[in-house]
């Protein structure tokens, strides 16, 4: 791990933040984060913006099936602590899509990498990703990425986009 690899001291670290131990510097973490490319938000709604982001991709990707049972709204708003209305808003008003529209992506394309792997049935697929029937989320693929499931799966080479590419 960078940190290690440099000896600074950090409490937690987790997907998008880090928290440095009060023994470390400003100059040293500005140069740590200088050095790896990465940077501080220091402005509070694009810190909930990521905060956003992340939520979204724990849902999505990392939270074995329990997208199905769990709504994404009462998903963000336990996890950041706002009404989904101002979350939305802030969403809005930072990036260049909707927050919906961002939820959306992320589900087609987890569904992407689920019809690659080929052991779910598409109504599998459709449950684990929370959607009501096969038809919707049949429909909101084609709407996302312009082809059917079925001219997806043909594919060769299909284009899979990295998380923060999404």
């Amino acid at each position: 791990m960078l940190l290690k690899e440099d000896n600074i001291e950090y409490i937690k670290v987790d997907m998008g933040t880090i928290v440095f131990s009060l023994d470390v510097d400003n100059e040293t973490i500005n140069t740590f984060l200088k050095k790896n490319k990465f940077k501080q938000i220091e402005d509070k709604n694009k810190i909930i913006v990521e905060q956003i982001k992340i939520a979204v991709i724990e849902l999505v990707h990392y939270a074995n099936n329990n997208n199905s049972i769990i709504r994404n709204s009462d998903y963000l708003m336990e996890k950041i602590g706002k009404s989904y209305q101002q979350l939305s808003n802030i969403f809005s008003e930072h990036e260049d899509q909707t927050l919906e529209k961002f939820i959306i992506a992320h589900k087609i394309e987890k569904s992407k990498r689920l019809l690659i792997q080929n052991e779910l049935t598409l109504s599998e697929i459709a449950f684990q990703m929370g959607y009501s029937s096969v038809q919707y989320l049949s429909n909101q693929f084609k709407k996302t990425t312009g082809q059917t499931v079925s001219e997806f799966k043909k594919m060769e080479n299909p284009n899979i986009k990295a998380l923060d590419e999404i």
